[in-house]
């Protein structure tokens, strides 16, 4: 009897997948690591304010030093704790559009170290809008560092599984909020002189931040010095080769030896000789695309193909975003 229950104490403590936010909490607290939901993609989290813990985001993703992470807080009344001289069109985004998947990169006070901003002056920071991690946000009195939980540059995650399979030590909790409603990273923008600008397309579209504060300049690559996450001009890659083209069944028709993934925005050609076909929306849904984009790209990768073939979508709303993430893919 003694021996069975041990047996199952073990398998419980293995155990990193859970809905019990309290596990989570008393992680947090003592410096562990979290992988928490989020509308937009799952995040690697760590207690914001302690140095050991966000290096230990660093080291587990293998996250290069000069790439900053987001933080995350409970509400835009807990943007004053962390953050000083907050322009006008940056509160009125935040007021606008959090709960949500809007990251702002604001002038940061002290108490956040140079760890978190990269060696910065600037934190990025944004509300998000999953039930699970408000709750938990609001169950501790510090903010969260939470970049995207998985490996530095590769596909972002989407669901607890997704997290599971890139991380099988250095995690003790992964936080199960289902499939990510958003499926996209967020929508990040920066502040020169005031003026807004956009570091990160992401799940809100551009035109609709515009439509709140005007105008909003653009600055999307820099390998070297990044302003915010999502910069580097690699990134969100499978492991699996991947290629942009114009003609998918031609390709597959003259490659027909090799072991084809395609992933197409809707169903409008037939791929039977391809080995595995994705489709981000049947109906040619933009928002649909966005939600499964990394899930079919975590399916694609997963199979063992010799290459993923795809093209761009429609440059309009999220799918910019998309073919931001395509572009940045491919890229060598």
């Amino acid at each position: 009897k003694f021996s069975f229950n041990y047996t199952f104490f073990l398998k419980l403590k293995m155990q990193k997948i859970t809905t019990d936010i309290n596990l989570a909490i008393n992680s947090l607290k003592i410096g562990k690591l979290v992988a928490i939901p989020t509308e937009t993609v799952y995040g690697l989290a760590g207690d914001a304010l302690n140095e050991k813990a966000v290096k230990k985001i660093f080291i587990l993703k293998k996250r290069p030093l000069h790439n900053p992470l987001i933080l995350h807080i409970s509400s835009y009344e807990k943007l004053r704790e962390i953050t000083k001289n907050v322009p006008f069109k940056a509160k009125k985004l935040a007021k606008k559009f959090w709960p949500g998947p809007l990251t702002l990169v604001l002038e940061k006070k002290n108490k956040v170290s140079n760890t978190v901003s990269a060696g910065k002056s600037t934190i990025a920071v944004r509300v998000p809008n999953h039930p699970l991690t408000l709750k938990l946000l609001n169950s501790i009195d510090f903010p969260l560092a939470a970049p995207s939980a998985n490996p530095s540059g590769f596909i972002s995650p989407t669901t607890a599984k997704h997290v599971s399979s890139f991380f099988k030590d250095g995690l003790d909790v992964i936080l199960n909020g289902g499939l990510c409603s958003k499926g996209l990273e967020s929508t990040i923008i920066g502040f020169e002189n005031d003026n807004p600008i956009l570091y990160r397309h992401g799940a809100i579209p551009i035109s609709d931040l515009e439509n709140c504060v005007g105008t909003i300049g653009k600055k999307i690559k820099d390998n070297l010095n990044p302003s915010s996450p999502g910069m580097f001009s690699r990134h969100y890659s499978p492991r699996t080769p991947i290629i942009l083209i114009n003609n998918l069944s031609k390709y597959i028709y003259q490659n027909k030896d090799k072991k084809i993934g395609v992933l197409s925005f809707e169903n409008k050609e037939g791929f039977s000789l391809a080995t595995k076909h994705e489709i981000l929306s049947k109906n040619g849904d933009i928002d649909e695309a966005a939600k499964n984009f990394y899930s079919a790209l975590h399916s694609l990768d997963s199979k063992n193909l010799d290459i993923i073939i795809t093209t761009l979508l429609p440059e309009k709303g999220l799918g910019k975003t998309i073919n931001d993430r395509l572009k940045r893919a491919v890229a060598n």
